[in-house]
């Protein structure tokens, strides 16, 4: 896509969109003219996230909603706070990824990697979907991890009790959101429903490569030259917001496609790949839905039109 489509009767909501991926991702969806929902757990970030996207995009279109994923009780709020008639896409990127050795829970008592990233957007996905099917041809973009490629999920211990490894666990759990945006789709499509489900990952992307969006982002004097070797193979958030960005724009992307950059799954202009090994089994993805809808208690059900 050489230019942005004008989409200004639409409505985005791209959740963790103060920070990173996420923010970058609201700031190219903002340049189209559209109406970009920030979801956040901090006001004052997105705030702060508000103001740096004006900055670049005049006459931006953006607001925001208080978002805790960690917190299923709290979604139903968050989706009637939105306040609007219909939803054209949301962006499952919101994700906490922690490095102590401490496994630790959400307040409903799951795994926080798995509970946050995976489960928080299965429900929120349950709450939005009225809003999603108002809308002519919406679309759910989520947002997995390179890192992932390398892991399989343990459908017998999901919420890692045993021999838990933070960045592990982490990948597991953003393996777990990609199955779920694959086995969504597949149940989007046997219900005649208009909402298709796109799956992207946005390969290696590392602050130092990314451009200073202040306060969200300031890159330090310096750290850029000392990233030069990198950028041969990864590249900044701001490109890895590219794939999520064409998820959502492309009319020529049909649901159950995985994106993901060019080169080597790590840089480059977004393109669209074959699934992971690990992704074509249709029976995990059937027994992750299964696990989640016991875990939240809901279910994100489409309706034939």
């Amino acid at each position: 896509m050489s230019q942005a489509p004008s989409t200004s009767r639409r409505v985005y909501l791209v959740t963790g969109g103060n920070a990173g991926i996420g923010y970058f991702t609201a700031e190219q969806l903002a340049g189209t003219g559209a109406t970009v929902v920030l979801g956040s757990r901090s006001a004052a970030r997105a705030e702060a996230a508000m103001a740096a996207i004006r900055a670049r995009v005049p006459g931006a279109r953006v607001r925001s909603v208080g978002l805790d994923l960690a917190d299923l009780g709290s979604l139903r709020a968050s989706a009637d706070s939105l306040e609007v008639e219909r939803l054209d896409a949301v962006v499952h990127n919101a994700g906490v990824l922690l490095e102590g050795p401490e496994r630790k829970e959400t307040t409903d008592g799951n795994e926080i990697h798995f509970g946050t990233n995976h489960l928080g957007h299965f429900a929120l996905t349950h709450w939005l979907m009225p809003l999603l099917e108002a809308a002519p041809c919406a679309r759910i973009v989520t947002v997995g991890s390179f890192a992932a490629k390398s892991e399989h999920l343990d459908l017998e211990d999901l919420q890692t009790r045993s021999d838990y490894q933070a960045k592990r666990t982490y990948a597991r759990s953003k393996l777990a959101q990609m199955h779920f945006g694959l086995e969504l789709d597949r149940r989007l499509r046997a219900a005649d429903s208009t909402v298709s489900s796109v799956v992207v990952h946005p390969g290696g992307a590392l602050d130092s490569l990314t451009p200073s969006r202040p306060p969200v982002h300031v890159r330090r004097a310096g750290v850029l030259l000392r990233a030069a070797p990198a950028a041969l193979v990864l590249q900044g958030k701001h490109a890895g917001a590219r794939p999520a960005v064409r998820a959502v724009l492309d009319p020529g992307i049909t649901g159950g496609e995985l994106w993901g950059p060019r080169v080597f799954g790590l840089r480059g202009r977004p393109h669209r790949e074959r699934l992971w090994t690990q992704l074509e089994d249709p029976e995990a993805g059937r027994r992750l839905w299964d696990a989640s809808v016991k875990a939240t208690g809901v279910t994100p059900a489409a309706h034939r039109r």
